[in-house]
């Protein structure tokens, strides 16, 4: 699986194109932000209007309006970066920093335990999203950071996610799946089927690639109830299986993980019920 890909390396992804006119200026702005990532955290207004698709004169506007309320931030050398006003705001989305708030010391004794890469992602659209990860400064070379992107098709924790998305979202990564990176055993459309249906069947992912790195992974469903709601993995260096350690060890984990969101969740609807009464 394509744990190990640059998710922010070569050609940008272009996060929107030149806004219709009438567009409204939540999506004009939503844009401007999105033309950040790992590669381009710092740029200048002619990179923002380019990355973004808006006109320069526009995206100077949005610009002088996101830094008032702190989305954005301005260097000494005037280049535009993201404002800390976001991060605040990310802290309270549920699926993010509240999961990694329960996950994080399971994730801990996990890679204490490996010494590999420990990631937990969730699902967003077509793509997973890594909401924490843990490295050992000797582990394999790995370019997804917190906060940034995955492809569900060809990464451990995005099978575990795709697996158990809805049958539509399946559909279409199935009809849209190109071999060039990912697990060496998903050749085709077909045999993606074919994993997808193997990892619910064994409520987990294990796989190895040989590009651009050799690595192998396994990844194990997070759930809150009977949903799944994330996805913890385990990539290593390694050119066949995984070591057969981690899978035991993943998915244990990851079970205590979906234990300890069912009895946060106990605890918080004990509360909300409790303080309704008053």
């Amino acid at each position: 699986m394509n744990e190990m890909a640059t998710a922010d390396g070569g050609a940008p992804r272009r996060r929107g194109g030149r806004p219709a006119e009438g567009q409204p200026v939540i999506d004009r702005a939503f844009a401007l932000l999105g033309s950040f990532d790992g590669d381009h955290r710092a740029q200048t207004l002619a990179e923002l209007a380019q990355r973004s698709g808006i006109p320069r004169s526009s995206a100077l506007r949005l610009a002088r309006s996101l830094m008032k309320v702190g989305a954005l931030e301005r260097l000494g050398d005037g280049r535009f970066v993201v404002g800390l006003r976001l991060l605040e705001t990310a802290s309270l989305a549920p699926r993010g920093h509240g999961l990694r708030s329960v996950a994080m010391p399971f994730m801990e004794d996990l890679f204490h335990v490996t010494r590999q890469h420990v990631l937990l992602a969730v699902r967003d659209q077509g793509e997973a999203l890594l909401v924490e990860r843990l490295s050992a400064r000797d582990a394999s070379p790995v370019r997804y950071r917190v906060g940034g992107r995955l492809p569900l098709a060809s990464t451990g924790v995005g099978l575990v996610l795709l697996a158990f998305a809805p049958p539509a979202v399946q559909e279409q990564a199935i009809a849209t799946y190109a071999p060039e990176h990912g697990d060496d055993d998903i050749r085709t459309p077909a045999d993606l089927r074919r994993v997808l249906a193997e990892v619910r069947r064994g409520d987990h992912a294990a796989g190895h690639q040989n590009r651009p790195w050799q690595v192998s992974t396994v990844a194990a469903p997070v759930r809150d109830g009977g949903e799944v709601v994330a996805a913890l993995s385990v990539v290593a260096p390694g050119t066949g299986s995984p070591n057969p350690a981690y899978g035991p060890a993943v998915r244990a984990t990851a079970r205590a993980i979906s234990r300890r969101l069912v009895e946060d969740g106990g605890r918080t609807k004990s509360v909300e019920a409790a303080d309704g009464r008053r």
